[in-house]
């Protein structure tokens, strides 16, 4: 029994330190990471495609009324020079401040560039992080199926194994299982307690050897049950 239960606190410990679960969580925590960067640029990116069409917008109108005060000036139809004067300090003026936008629609599409690129890495980089998950899941799925295939077999083992022992020993190793951490029936090896490794006084030993086969024996050190076989040693 001790045995058994012992494989299957073994395969629960297996399940819950599988090396997939620390890998997942890495990897989930990395893909969360960068799940909120790539948020965070396209939020970006979108801003700086307004800021791009804004700039587009602003020299498109600034060109086109140079354009009209230039059609104005070549058609003659400006009747004093006053007015012709003022037309072309305009046009200057203009040609000036669609420089200056100019300049401000060439950094904003540098910006918008550059960000386009970041949100492709990110992508990129998420598209990656949400394979290798779905690659670890798999694994630990299958590892999980494995060791449950192998506890539900040990419990089959266990429940025969249980069959037929008195309700007051099985109480008494359940409580001592979980007071002596997993171990609640030691093994007697050449006079020795397996539970505690202490090894059994003389009179212990002479104790153990009188006591008829059925009789439950308890180490008197850490009071596990003490299980005899043929290599006790008394």
């Amino acid at each position: 029994m001790q045995g058994l239960d012992a494989k299957l606190d073994q395969l629960a410990h297996r399940r819950r330190n599988l090396a997939e679960l620390a890998e997942i969580s890495r990897t989930s925590s990395a893909l969360a990471d960068v799940a909120d960067l790539l948020v965070a640029a396209q939020t970006e990116e979108s801003d700086v495609r307004r800021e791009v069409a804004k700039a587009e917008s602003d020299v498109e109108a600034v060109r086109s009324r140079s354009v009209r005060d230039r059609q104005r000036m070549d058609s003659g139809a400006v009747g004093s020079a006053k007015e012709l004067e003022a037309l072309q300090h305009e046009v200057e003026s203009l040609a000036r401040r669609q420089s200056d936008l100019e300049d401000i629609e060439l950094e904003a599409m540098e910006r918008l560039e550059s960000i386009q690129a970041r949100v492709a890495e990110l992508a990129e980089r998420k598209a990656t992080l949400t394979g290798e998950l779905g690659v670890l899941q798999t694994r630990c799925d299958e590892a999980f199926a494995d060791i449950d295939r192998d506890s539900d077999y040990i419990s089959g083992e266990r429940v025969r194994a249980a069959t037929g022992l008195p309700q007051d020993l099985m109480t008494l190793y359940t409580k001592l299982r979980a007071d002596q951490g997993g171990v609640g029936a030691a093994a007697l090896w050449q006079g020795k307690c397996q539970g505690c490794r202490l090894q059994l006084t003389p009179m212990e030993i002479a104790r153990v050897r009188d006591a008829p086969p059925d009789e439950v024996l308890r180490c008197e050190e850490c009071r596990r049950i003490l299980v005899r076989t043929a290599e006790s040693g008394v």
